[in-house]
Protein backbone atom coordinates (compact mmCIF):
# COMPACT_ATOMS: atom_id res chain seq x y z
CA UNK A 1 0.00 0.00 0.00
CA UNK A 2 1.65 3.43 -0.96
CA UNK A 3 1.65 6.55 1.54
CA UNK A 4 0.38 9.97 0.66
CA UNK A 5 0.69 12.18 -0.83
CA UNK A 6 0.24 10.48 -4.18
CA UNK A 7 0.83 12.46 -7.61
CA UNK A 8 -1.58 11.85 -10.62
CA UNK A 9 -0.68 9.77 -13.47
CA UNK A 10 1.29 7.59 -11.41
CA UNK A 11 0.31 3.68 -10.25
CA UNK A 12 -0.67 4.79 -6.87
CA UNK A 13 -2.75 7.70 -7.86
CA UNK A 14 -4.80 5.52 -10.68
CA UNK A 15 -5.44 2.83 -7.79
CA UNK A 16 -7.10 5.85 -5.63
CA UNK A 17 -9.30 6.78 -8.51
CA UNK A 18 -10.27 3.49 -9.19
CA UNK A 19 -11.55 2.57 -6.13
CA UNK A 20 -13.66 5.85 -5.62
CA UNK A 21 -14.44 6.25 -9.03
CA UNK A 22 -15.91 2.70 -8.82
CA UNK A 23 -17.40 2.62 -5.07
CA UNK A 24 -18.94 6.25 -6.45
CA UNK A 25 -20.60 4.51 -9.89
CA UNK A 26 -22.34 2.10 -7.38
CA UNK A 27 -23.94 4.35 -5.62
CA UNK A 28 -25.11 6.89 -8.20
CA UNK A 29 -25.43 3.81 -11.10
CA UNK A 30 -28.33 2.94 -8.50
CA UNK A 31 -29.67 6.31 -7.37
CA UNK A 32 -30.23 6.89 -11.27
CA UNK A 33 -31.02 3.55 -12.63
CA UNK A 34 -34.37 3.48 -10.40
CA UNK A 35 -35.89 6.33 -12.14
CA UNK A 36 -36.13 4.34 -15.09
CA UNK A 37 -37.64 1.58 -13.14
CA UNK A 38 -40.52 3.39 -11.79
CA UNK A 39 -43.26 2.87 -13.97
CA UNK A 40 -42.39 -1.24 -14.20
CA UNK A 41 -41.67 -1.30 -10.18
CA UNK A 42 -45.58 0.17 -9.60
CA UNK A 43 -47.21 -2.08 -12.00
CA UNK A 44 -44.75 -5.30 -10.60
CA UNK A 45 -45.88 -4.18 -7.17
CA UNK A 46 -48.67 -2.27 -7.28
CA UNK A 47 -47.36 0.80 -5.81
CA UNK A 48 -49.36 4.57 -5.97
CA UNK A 49 -47.39 7.32 -6.79
CA UNK A 50 -46.26 8.07 -3.21
CA UNK A 51 -44.72 4.33 -2.93
CA UNK A 52 -42.49 5.29 -5.93
CA UNK A 53 -41.58 8.46 -4.18
CA UNK A 54 -40.86 6.63 -1.50
CA UNK A 55 -38.72 3.88 -2.83
CA UNK A 56 -36.44 7.04 -4.24
CA UNK A 57 -36.63 8.92 -1.37
CA UNK A 58 -36.63 6.17 1.66
CA UNK A 59 -32.67 5.85 0.11
CA UNK A 60 -32.05 9.34 0.28
CA UNK A 61 -33.64 9.99 3.65
CA UNK A 62 -30.74 7.91 5.45
CA UNK A 63 -28.22 8.84 3.10
CA UNK A 64 -28.51 12.66 3.77
CA UNK A 65 -29.12 12.10 7.18
CA UNK A 66 -26.27 9.85 8.22
CA UNK A 67 -23.65 11.35 5.34
CA UNK A 68 -22.58 13.55 8.12
CA UNK A 69 -21.86 10.72 10.68
CA UNK A 70 -20.27 8.47 7.80
CA UNK A 71 -17.72 11.52 6.71
CA UNK A 72 -16.70 11.70 10.85
CA UNK A 73 -16.58 8.09 11.56
CA UNK A 74 -13.56 8.02 8.64
CA UNK A 75 -11.98 11.62 10.08
CA UNK A 76 -11.94 9.40 13.08
CA UNK A 77 -11.43 5.60 12.16
CA UNK A 78 -9.80 5.90 8.83
CA UNK A 79 -11.36 6.99 5.98
CA UNK A 80 -10.10 4.24 3.79
CA UNK A 81 -11.68 1.13 6.81
CA UNK A 82 -14.90 3.20 6.61
CA UNK A 83 -15.30 3.49 2.97
CA UNK A 84 -14.81 -0.45 2.63
CA UNK A 85 -17.52 -0.82 5.27
CA UNK A 86 -19.66 0.91 3.36
CA UNK A 87 -18.94 -0.87 0.07
CA UNK A 88 -20.24 -3.96 1.79
CA UNK A 89 -23.28 -2.56 3.25
CA UNK A 90 -24.69 -1.15 -0.07
CA UNK A 91 -23.84 -4.66 -1.97
CA UNK A 92 -25.84 -5.82 1.38
CA UNK A 93 -28.70 -3.92 1.27
CA UNK A 94 -28.76 -3.71 -2.73
CA UNK A 95 -29.09 -7.61 -3.00
CA UNK A 96 -32.32 -7.26 0.30
CA UNK A 97 -33.61 -4.34 -2.77
CA UNK A 98 -34.12 -7.03 -5.77
CA UNK A 99 -35.77 -9.14 -3.42
CA UNK A 100 -38.10 -6.87 -2.53
CA UNK A 101 -42.08 -8.45 -2.55
CA UNK A 102 -44.29 -5.16 -2.04
CA UNK A 103 -43.44 -1.38 -1.91
CA UNK A 104 -42.83 -1.92 1.70
CA UNK A 105 -39.97 -4.23 1.36
CA UNK A 106 -38.46 -2.15 -1.17
CA UNK A 107 -38.62 1.49 0.87
CA UNK A 108 -37.20 -0.54 4.05
CA UNK A 109 -34.55 -1.72 1.99
CA UNK A 110 -33.59 1.18 0.24
CA UNK A 111 -33.51 2.97 4.06
CA UNK A 112 -31.08 0.13 5.09
CA UNK A 113 -29.16 0.87 1.40
CA UNK A 114 -29.05 4.53 2.22
CA UNK A 115 -26.84 3.87 5.35
CA UNK A 116 -24.33 2.39 3.19
CA UNK A 117 -24.36 5.44 0.95
CA UNK A 118 -23.30 7.44 3.99
CA UNK A 119 -20.28 5.31 5.06
CA UNK A 120 -18.55 5.35 1.37
CA UNK A 121 -20.07 8.53 -0.31
CA UNK A 122 -18.04 10.98 2.21
CA UNK A 123 -15.20 9.02 1.80
CA UNK A 124 -14.71 8.89 -1.86
CA UNK A 125 -14.09 12.88 -2.25
CA UNK A 126 -12.28 12.69 1.45
CA UNK A 127 -9.56 10.08 0.00
CA UNK A 128 -9.64 12.19 -3.07
CA UNK A 129 -8.72 15.01 -0.89
CA UNK A 130 -5.97 13.86 1.85
CA UNK A 131 -4.29 11.22 -0.80
CA UNK A 132 -3.68 13.63 -3.68
CA UNK A 133 -0.94 16.05 -3.64
CA UNK A 134 -2.67 20.05 -3.64
CA UNK A 135 -1.95 20.75 -6.73
CA UNK A 136 -3.54 17.28 -8.56
CA UNK A 137 -6.50 17.78 -6.70
CA UNK A 138 -8.82 19.58 -8.52
CA UNK A 139 -8.02 17.46 -11.97
CA UNK A 140 -8.40 14.37 -9.72
CA UNK A 141 -11.63 15.78 -8.48
CA UNK A 142 -12.54 16.56 -12.37
CA UNK A 143 -11.89 12.81 -13.12
CA UNK A 144 -13.48 11.21 -10.28
CA UNK A 145 -16.64 13.53 -11.35
CA UNK A 146 -16.39 12.48 -15.11
CA UNK A 147 -16.22 9.17 -14.81
CA UNK A 148 -17.91 8.37 -11.46
CA UNK A 149 -20.60 10.92 -13.16
CA UNK A 150 -20.52 8.66 -16.81
CA UNK A 151 -21.96 6.15 -14.21
CA UNK A 152 -24.48 8.11 -12.94
CA UNK A 153 -25.88 9.13 -15.89
CA UNK A 154 -25.57 6.15 -17.76
CA UNK A 155 -27.40 4.62 -14.91
CA UNK A 156 -31.16 5.09 -16.65
CA UNK A 157 -29.89 3.71 -19.67
CA UNK A 158 -28.66 0.58 -17.78
CA UNK A 159 -31.57 0.48 -16.22
CA UNK A 160 -33.44 0.75 -18.93
CA UNK A 161 -31.67 -2.05 -21.04
CA UNK A 162 -32.09 -4.39 -17.99
CA UNK A 163 -35.44 -3.60 -16.78
CA UNK A 164 -36.83 -4.60 -20.65
CA UNK A 165 -33.85 -7.58 -21.12
CA UNK A 166 -34.42 -9.17 -17.42
CA UNK A 167 -36.14 -7.75 -14.84
CA UNK A 168 -36.37 -4.05 -12.61
CA UNK A 169 -34.71 -6.42 -9.66
CA UNK A 170 -31.11 -6.36 -11.63
CA UNK A 171 -30.95 -2.66 -11.15
CA UNK A 172 -29.89 -3.74 -8.21
CA UNK A 173 -28.08 -6.78 -8.85
CA UNK A 174 -25.53 -5.10 -11.23
CA UNK A 175 -24.11 -3.77 -7.88
CA UNK A 176 -22.69 -6.77 -7.04
CA UNK A 177 -19.36 -7.14 -9.36
CA UNK A 178 -19.05 -3.31 -9.14
CA UNK A 179 -18.55 -3.94 -5.35
CA UNK A 180 -16.39 -6.89 -5.52
CA UNK A 181 -14.21 -4.61 -7.97
CA UNK A 182 -14.24 -1.94 -5.91
CA UNK A 183 -12.98 -4.09 -2.78
CA UNK A 184 -9.99 -5.51 -4.95
CA UNK A 185 -8.63 -1.86 -5.93
CA UNK A 186 -9.50 -0.19 -2.01
CA UNK A 187 -6.01 -2.79 -1.07
CA UNK A 188 -4.00 0.25 -2.95
CA UNK A 189 -5.70 3.15 -1.21
CA UNK A 190 -3.57 4.28 1.43
CA UNK A 191 -5.04 5.13 4.63
CA UNK A 192 -6.04 8.58 5.75
CA UNK A 193 -7.59 9.96 9.33
CA UNK A 194 -8.10 13.60 11.08
CA UNK A 195 -5.29 12.93 13.83
CA UNK A 196 -7.09 15.40 15.80
CA UNK A 197 -10.13 13.73 16.01
CA UNK A 198 -11.27 12.72 19.31
CA UNK A 199 -14.43 12.71 22.08
CA UNK A 200 -17.76 11.09 21.50
CA UNK A 201 -20.03 11.32 18.29
CA UNK A 202 -22.95 13.46 17.86
CA UNK A 203 -25.47 10.70 17.98
CA UNK A 204 -28.03 12.81 18.71
CA UNK A 205 -27.42 15.64 16.24
CA UNK A 206 -27.60 12.71 13.72
CA UNK A 207 -31.03 11.51 15.19
CA UNK A 208 -32.08 15.13 15.37
CA UNK A 209 -31.40 15.21 11.08
CA UNK A 210 -33.11 11.71 10.54
CA UNK A 211 -35.93 13.03 12.34
CA UNK A 212 -36.47 16.36 10.88
CA UNK A 213 -35.71 15.14 7.34
CA UNK A 214 -38.23 12.39 8.02
CA UNK A 215 -40.61 14.42 9.04
CA UNK A 216 -40.79 16.74 6.34
CA UNK A 217 -40.46 14.06 4.09
CA UNK A 218 -43.57 12.49 5.16
CA UNK A 219 -45.58 15.48 5.49
CA UNK A 220 -44.96 16.36 1.81
CA UNK A 221 -45.52 12.93 0.17
CA UNK A 222 -48.49 12.02 2.37
CA UNK A 223 -50.32 15.45 1.63
CA UNK A 224 -50.32 14.80 -2.28
CA UNK A 225 -52.87 11.71 -1.06
CA UNK A 226 -56.03 13.55 -0.27
CA UNK A 227 -56.93 15.90 2.58
CA UNK A 228 -54.23 17.17 4.70
CA UNK A 229 -55.53 15.37 8.07
CA UNK A 230 -53.40 15.04 11.53
CA UNK A 231 -50.84 12.88 10.94
CA UNK A 232 -49.53 15.36 8.22
CA UNK A 233 -49.51 18.36 10.56
CA UNK A 234 -47.95 16.01 13.22
CA UNK A 235 -45.41 14.93 10.75
CA UNK A 236 -44.46 18.56 9.62
CA UNK A 237 -44.46 19.95 13.04
CA UNK A 238 -42.19 17.01 14.18
CA UNK A 239 -39.77 17.64 10.90
CA UNK A 240 -39.33 21.54 11.96
CA UNK A 241 -39.19 20.77 15.52
CA UNK A 242 -36.30 18.38 15.12
CA UNK A 243 -34.67 20.69 12.79
CA UNK A 244 -34.49 23.65 15.19
CA UNK A 245 -33.17 20.97 17.56
CA UNK A 246 -30.63 20.21 15.58
CA UNK A 247 -29.07 23.40 14.70
CA UNK A 248 -28.83 24.02 18.35
CA UNK A 249 -27.69 20.97 19.25
CA UNK A 250 -24.63 21.50 16.61
CA UNK A 251 -24.10 25.27 18.38
CA UNK A 252 -24.00 24.13 21.69
CA UNK A 253 -22.42 20.95 21.77
CA UNK A 254 -18.89 20.43 22.36
CA UNK A 255 -18.20 17.87 19.05
CA UNK A 256 -21.08 18.74 16.72
CA UNK A 257 -21.18 16.33 13.81
CA UNK A 258 -21.80 19.60 11.19
CA UNK A 259 -19.29 22.47 13.25
CA UNK A 260 -20.94 25.26 12.99
CA UNK A 261 -17.56 27.12 12.32
CA UNK A 262 -16.95 25.84 8.48
CA UNK A 263 -20.38 28.05 7.66
CA UNK A 264 -18.53 31.28 8.93
CA UNK A 265 -16.14 30.49 5.30
CA UNK A 266 -18.11 32.55 2.93
CA UNK A 267 -16.97 30.19 -0.05
CA UNK A 268 -18.01 27.19 2.12
CA UNK A 269 -21.26 28.72 2.90
CA UNK A 270 -22.01 29.85 -0.81
CA UNK A 271 -20.47 26.69 -2.50
CA UNK A 272 -23.45 24.63 0.07
CA UNK A 273 -26.28 27.01 -0.97
CA UNK A 274 -25.37 26.47 -4.66
CA UNK A 275 -25.39 22.97 -4.33
CA UNK A 276 -28.85 22.66 -2.54
CA UNK A 277 -30.11 24.82 -5.74
CA UNK A 278 -28.69 22.95 -8.43
CA UNK A 279 -28.75 19.37 -6.72
CA UNK A 280 -32.35 19.97 -5.78
CA UNK A 281 -33.96 21.13 -9.37
CA UNK A 282 -31.34 18.07 -11.29
CA UNK A 283 -33.53 15.34 -8.82
CA UNK A 284 -36.44 16.78 -9.22
CA UNK A 285 -36.13 16.94 -13.22
CA UNK A 286 -34.56 13.78 -13.55
CA UNK A 287 -37.61 12.32 -11.39
CA UNK A 288 -40.10 13.82 -14.00
CA UNK A 289 -38.72 13.81 -17.29
CA UNK A 290 -37.99 9.69 -16.99
CA UNK A 291 -41.36 8.99 -16.04
CA UNK A 292 -42.51 11.69 -19.10
CA UNK A 293 -40.83 9.95 -21.44
CA UNK A 294 -42.76 6.20 -20.47
CA UNK A 295 -45.82 7.51 -19.62
CA UNK A 296 -47.04 10.17 -22.09
CA UNK A 297 -44.40 9.48 -25.06
CA UNK A 298 -44.65 6.07 -24.60
CA UNK A 299 -41.00 5.59 -24.16
CA UNK A 300 -39.58 1.52 -23.13
CA UNK A 301 -37.64 1.35 -20.71
CA UNK A 302 -34.31 1.41 -22.61
CA UNK A 303 -35.34 4.17 -24.89
CA UNK A 304 -36.51 6.43 -21.79
CA UNK A 305 -32.58 5.90 -20.69
CA UNK A 306 -31.14 6.19 -24.09
CA UNK A 307 -32.66 9.29 -24.35
CA UNK A 308 -30.30 10.86 -21.72
CA UNK A 309 -27.35 9.75 -23.17
CA UNK A 310 -26.04 13.31 -24.43
CA UNK A 311 -25.44 14.14 -20.95
CA UNK A 312 -23.65 11.10 -20.57
CA UNK A 313 -21.24 12.36 -23.35
CA UNK A 314 -21.00 15.96 -22.10
CA UNK A 315 -19.75 14.86 -18.98
CA UNK A 316 -17.21 12.37 -20.57
CA UNK A 317 -15.87 14.87 -22.57
CA UNK A 318 -16.15 18.06 -20.56
CA UNK A 319 -15.48 17.40 -16.82
CA UNK A 320 -11.63 16.48 -16.54
CA UNK A 321 -11.18 19.48 -18.44
CA UNK A 322 -13.68 21.69 -16.61
CA UNK A 323 -11.52 20.87 -13.37
CA UNK A 324 -8.36 21.60 -14.67
CA UNK A 325 -9.52 24.78 -16.32
CA UNK A 326 -11.57 26.18 -12.82
CA UNK A 327 -7.98 25.69 -11.29
CA UNK A 328 -6.70 27.78 -13.45
CA UNK A 329 -9.43 30.62 -13.75
CA UNK A 330 -11.28 29.69 -10.37
CA UNK A 331 -14.72 28.06 -9.90
CA UNK A 332 -16.79 31.59 -9.98
CA UNK A 333 -17.88 31.98 -13.72
CA UNK A 334 -17.92 27.95 -14.62
CA UNK A 335 -20.37 27.80 -11.43
CA UNK A 336 -21.98 30.80 -12.51
CA UNK A 337 -22.91 29.84 -16.23
CA UNK A 338 -22.94 25.98 -15.78
CA UNK A 339 -26.12 26.48 -13.95
CA UNK A 340 -27.80 28.88 -16.18
CA UNK A 341 -27.15 26.85 -19.46
CA UNK A 342 -28.82 23.76 -17.44
CA UNK A 343 -31.52 25.78 -16.68
CA UNK A 344 -31.84 26.84 -20.21
CA UNK A 345 -31.94 23.14 -21.03
CA UNK A 346 -34.88 22.11 -18.59
CA UNK A 347 -36.92 25.24 -19.89
CA UNK A 348 -36.82 23.77 -23.11
CA UNK A 349 -37.89 19.97 -21.72
CA UNK A 350 -41.26 21.54 -20.90
CA UNK A 351 -42.04 21.76 -24.46
CA UNK A 352 -41.46 17.68 -24.12
CA UNK A 353 -45.52 16.25 -24.93
CA UNK A 354 -47.46 13.64 -26.58
CA UNK A 355 -46.26 13.41 -29.73
CA UNK A 356 -42.91 15.23 -29.41
CA UNK A 357 -39.82 14.04 -31.55
CA UNK A 358 -36.69 13.20 -29.78
CA UNK A 359 -34.16 15.52 -32.22
CA UNK A 360 -36.76 18.52 -31.56
CA UNK A 361 -38.07 18.11 -28.14
CA UNK A 362 -35.88 15.81 -25.87
CA UNK A 363 -32.01 16.35 -27.56
CA UNK A 364 -31.62 19.85 -27.44
CA UNK A 365 -33.32 20.18 -23.50
CA UNK A 366 -31.06 16.91 -22.60
CA UNK A 367 -27.74 18.11 -24.11
CA UNK A 368 -28.34 21.21 -22.80
CA UNK A 369 -28.90 20.13 -19.46
CA UNK A 370 -25.79 17.82 -19.68
CA UNK A 371 -23.44 20.42 -20.53
CA UNK A 372 -24.72 22.97 -17.90
CA UNK A 373 -24.00 19.83 -15.24
CA UNK A 374 -20.58 19.46 -16.46
CA UNK A 375 -19.49 22.79 -16.33
CA UNK A 376 -20.69 22.96 -12.83
CA UNK A 377 -20.25 19.63 -10.60
CA UNK A 378 -16.38 19.65 -10.64
CA UNK A 379 -15.76 23.43 -9.70
CA UNK A 380 -18.81 23.15 -7.01
CA UNK A 381 -17.00 20.15 -5.64
CA UNK A 382 -13.33 21.66 -5.80
CA UNK A 383 -14.76 24.75 -4.09
CA UNK A 384 -16.36 23.06 -0.95
CA UNK A 385 -13.48 20.71 -0.24
CA UNK A 386 -11.01 23.86 -0.84
CA UNK A 387 -12.61 26.03 1.46
CA UNK A 388 -11.98 23.43 4.92
CA UNK A 389 -8.81 22.02 6.09
CA UNK A 390 -7.49 19.17 5.07
CA UNK A 391 -8.04 18.07 8.44
CA UNK A 392 -11.76 17.95 7.78
CA UNK A 393 -11.84 16.88 4.34
CA UNK A 394 -14.01 13.68 5.54
CA UNK A 395 -16.81 16.50 7.10
CA UNK A 396 -16.72 19.03 4.38
CA UNK A 397 -17.23 16.31 1.74
CA UNK A 398 -19.90 14.89 4.07
CA UNK A 399 -21.51 18.53 4.58
CA UNK A 400 -22.07 18.90 0.97
CA UNK A 401 -23.18 15.53 -0.36
CA UNK A 402 -25.79 15.68 3.03
CA UNK A 403 -27.37 19.07 1.41
CA UNK A 404 -27.16 17.72 -2.50
CA UNK A 405 -28.92 14.97 -1.13
CA UNK A 406 -31.18 16.37 1.42
CA UNK A 407 -32.08 18.82 -2.01
CA UNK A 408 -32.76 16.06 -3.95
CA UNK A 409 -35.27 14.18 -1.20
CA UNK A 410 -37.44 17.71 -0.71
CA UNK A 411 -38.07 18.31 -4.58
CA UNK A 412 -39.15 14.63 -5.10
CA UNK A 413 -41.29 15.04 -2.21
CA UNK A 414 -42.18 18.19 -2.84
CA UNK A 415 -42.58 18.46 -6.48
CA UNK A 416 -45.31 16.29 -7.18
CA UNK A 417 -47.82 17.77 -4.39
CA UNK A 418 -46.79 21.39 -5.60
CA UNK A 419 -47.82 20.30 -9.26
CA UNK A 420 -51.04 18.50 -8.27
CA UNK A 421 -50.11 14.97 -9.31
CA UNK A 422 -51.51 11.88 -6.45
CA UNK A 423 -52.35 8.53 -6.37
CA UNK A 424 -52.35 6.50 -9.86
CA UNK A 425 -51.53 9.93 -11.80
CA UNK A 426 -48.27 8.67 -12.72
CA UNK A 427 -49.49 6.37 -15.07
CA UNK A 428 -51.92 8.57 -16.71
CA UNK A 429 -50.45 10.31 -19.64
CA UNK A 430 -52.88 13.65 -19.31
CA UNK A 431 -52.75 14.47 -15.69
CA UNK A 432 -48.94 14.02 -15.79
CA UNK A 433 -47.91 15.62 -18.65
CA UNK A 434 -49.75 19.22 -16.81
CA UNK A 435 -47.57 18.32 -13.74
CA UNK A 436 -44.56 17.67 -15.63
CA UNK A 437 -44.27 21.13 -17.54
CA UNK A 438 -45.07 22.85 -14.45
CA UNK A 439 -42.54 20.82 -12.19
CA UNK A 440 -39.54 21.34 -14.88
CA UNK A 441 -39.89 25.14 -15.19
CA UNK A 442 -40.12 25.24 -11.25
CA UNK A 443 -36.48 23.02 -11.80
CA UNK A 444 -35.24 25.66 -14.27
CA UNK A 445 -36.22 28.79 -11.94
CA UNK A 446 -34.20 26.36 -8.87
CA UNK A 447 -31.15 25.55 -11.20
CA UNK A 448 -30.85 29.33 -12.22
CA UNK A 449 -31.09 30.40 -8.34
CA UNK A 450 -27.86 27.99 -8.20
CA UNK A 451 -25.79 30.28 -10.78
CA UNK A 452 -26.94 34.02 -8.89
CA UNK A 453 -25.62 32.20 -5.29
CA UNK A 454 -22.38 30.87 -7.11
CA UNK A 455 -21.81 34.81 -8.97
CA UNK A 456 -23.02 36.64 -5.54
CA UNK A 457 -20.47 34.35 -3.38
CA UNK A 458 -17.44 32.23 -4.46
CA UNK A 459 -14.58 34.06 -4.87
CA UNK A 460 -12.56 33.57 -8.22
CA UNK A 461 -9.45 32.21 -6.20
CA UNK A 462 -10.46 30.29 -4.20
CA UNK A 463 -8.82 26.82 -5.71
CA UNK A 464 -5.36 28.34 -5.45
CA UNK A 465 -2.71 27.02 -3.58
Amino acid sequence: MSTGPVQLGTAPGRWVLLATVLASAMALLDATAINVALPTIGADLGSSLAGLQWSVTGYTLTLASLILLGGALGDRYGRRRIFVTGIVWFAAASLLCGLAQSTGQLVAARVVQGIGGALLTPGSLSIIQSSFRPGDRSRAIGLWSALGGVAGLLGPSVGGFLVDAVSWRWVFGVNAPLALLALVATRHVPESRDPTAHGRFDVLGALFGVLALAGLTYALIAAGGGPVGAPVIVAGLVGLAAGTAFVVRERRTAAPMLPPAMFADRQFTGANLCTLAVYGALGGASFFLVLQLQTVLGYAATEAGAALLPSTLALILLSARVGALAQRIGPRWLMTVGPLVAATGMLLLTRVGAGSSYWNGVLPGALLQGLGMSLVVAPLTATVLGAAPDALAGVASGVNNAVARAAQLLAVAALPVAVGLSGDDYAQPRAFSAGFTEAMAACAVLMAVGGLVAWATIRADVLRT
